[in-house]
């Protein structure tokens, strides 16, 4: 991904063609300049000296070209650096402004809105030494046109490497959990480091947010048994906690039935009938409850009751 990034940044810095932005009504002007000329030399013909026929023809080709090359029009979000002679001459736009072609320049136009460029780490190596690879987008806006054009050759270009420097420092300062875990404090870092390197050059950084971390996909799986085994020590721990509290309860319960038989006796005869009110139900009951609850007894009635039961209902 950082090959690509900087073969894409070594095509930027190639040099460009001169971009006249020449707008639709300058066109537009001369062509209605140049049909008037060919108008005017076809109807004149034949009436008026050639010399002066074509005198015409030039006057009116050459105006047509000055409105060409001398009318501009810029978008609303656009400004037009000009130079003149080769010296800052101010800015132009939005809107229609004029030009004195071949005296005045305009090496750069300006986009006011609000740019993304998205940025990349890879293969950067943390504090504790893991590789990540770091994906995130920049949100950026100039704010002086002059000092972006002036003060640095490619602004965007240098926006981007700006922001991949800064996160490789941030991500080789900082521990692998502190990554995982911190990303808004990472954000908010980038955008103060990337808005100090970029203020003096008209540009002001309005947020930064990452997008992806990538780990080795060793450590992921390392990293995944760590928190599977976290989770099943903590719910041991549950476990153990809801145990110890169960045991208190029936703890507490046992003391309401030391020196009250008759209440231990009605519980006993509410256990068995709650385990046996279903058709088919099953209670094992041990010996020594049997024994001290008297619950030999109270099993035999509620058999019995239920063997006379469906004998009453025919």
């Amino acid at each position: 991904m950082d090959a690509k990034f900087v073969k894409n940044a070594i095509q930027k810095n190639k040099p460009t063609e001169l971009d006249l932005h020449i707008s639709g009504v300058a066109i537009t002007i001369f062509s209605v300049f140049l049909t008037v000329a060919i108008i005017g030399g076809v109807t004149m013909d034949g009436r008026i000296d050639g010399r002066w026929i074509g005198l015409y023809a030039l006057v009116m080709l050459l105006i047509g070209t000055y409105v060409l090359f001398a009318l501009k029009v810029a978008s609303q979000w656009e400004k037009a650096v000009v130079l003149r002679l080769g010296k800052f001459h101010g800015l132009r736009g939005p809107g229609v402004f004029w030009l004195i072609p071949i005296v005045d320049t305009i090496p750069a136009w300006i986009d006011h809105r609000v740019m993304v460029t998205p940025f990349s780490a890879e293969k950067t190596l943390t504090k504790d030494t893991v590789p990540v690879d770091v994906d995130a987008v920049l949100f950026w806006v100039v704010w002086d046109a002059e000092k972006a054009a002036l003060e640095v050759k490619d602004y965007q270009n240098a926006i981007a490497w700006s922001a991949q420097t800064a996160l490789r420092d941030i991500i080789g300062r900082m521990m692998l959990a502190d990554i995982l875990t911190g990303r808004s404090a990472i954000d908010t870092e980038l955008q103060h480091i990337i808005d100090e390197r970029t203020t003096p050059w008209g540009v002001t950084v309005q947020s930064v947010e990452i997008r992806d971390i990538v780990i080795p996909p060793g450590l992921e799986d390392a990293m995944s048994r760590q928190a599977q085994a976290e989770r099943e020590r903590q719910a041991r721990v549950i476990l153990g906690e809801s145990e110890k509290q169960i045991a208190a309860s029936f703890a507490e319960a046992s003391l309401a039935y030391i020196d009250n038989p008759t209440a231990l006796h009605l519980r006993a005869m509410n256990m068995l009938f709650e385990g046996l009110k279903e058709k088919g139900a099953l209670v094992i009951v041990p010996s020594s409850a049997v024994d001290t609850m008297n619950l030999g007894a109270m099993s035999g009635m509620v058999s019995l009751a239920q063997n006379n039961a469906p004998k009453e209902n025919k």
